[in-house]
């Protein structure tokens, strides 16, 4: 009988609030961060063994330091426009932002936990190569962690008061 019932409602009439997304939380990003730095440990381990390891280049570092400059910049642009000058971002606006920052978060804790786990995989390695992997390998693990702070910064700065709050 229930089951009859959910089907006669729309989807509006399921929650009386809309529906809302809660925040990220900051766990999932150091989970995937955990993950990413053993993944990041093995490519060293299993590519010593099987021929040369990678060499990580500037580009790297580079182009995740610019994603989160393009997801600050976002975010920025959103909390005024939100917050600041009170707009309302068109539905479909609010969602891609949201997902951005959700998917980037993921993201950016599973890549830049990979980049330190393969930095640390070379510490106190003779190799020739390993001071540049070091260097190279944690700043893009620096960069990593700057992407999952700015995709929270950007899915925050979606963030809107209630109807109920504003009265």
């Amino acid at each position: 009988m229930d089951h009859e019932r959910q089907e006669q409602q729309g989807p509006d009439d399921q929650r009386p609030d809309g529906g809302s997304l809660r925040p990220t939380p900051p766990h999932v990003p150091v989970i995937w961060a955990i993950v990413g730095f053993v993944l990041g440990w093995l490519v060293h381990t299993v590519t010593a063994r099987s021929g040369t390891p990678p060499l990580v280049s500037w580009a790297q570092p580079l182009a995740l330091f610019l994603v989160a400059a393009i997801l600050g910049w976002t975010a920025w642009v959103t909390y005024r426009a939100v917050h600041v000058r009170r707009e309302r971002l068109a539905p479909n606006q609010a969602v891609n932002r949201l997902v951005l920052a959700r998917a980037c978060a993921y993201v950016g804790g599973l890549v830049g936990g990979g980049y330190l786990g393969y930095a640390a995989s070379w510490v106190g390695d003779p190799s020739e190569l390993a001071d540049q992997r070091i260097l190279r390998a944690g700043l893009a693990g620096l960069a990593g962690a700057l992407v999952v702070v700015t995709s929270l910064l950007l899915e925050r700065a979606c963030r809107v008061r209630s109807e109920a709050s504003d009265n």
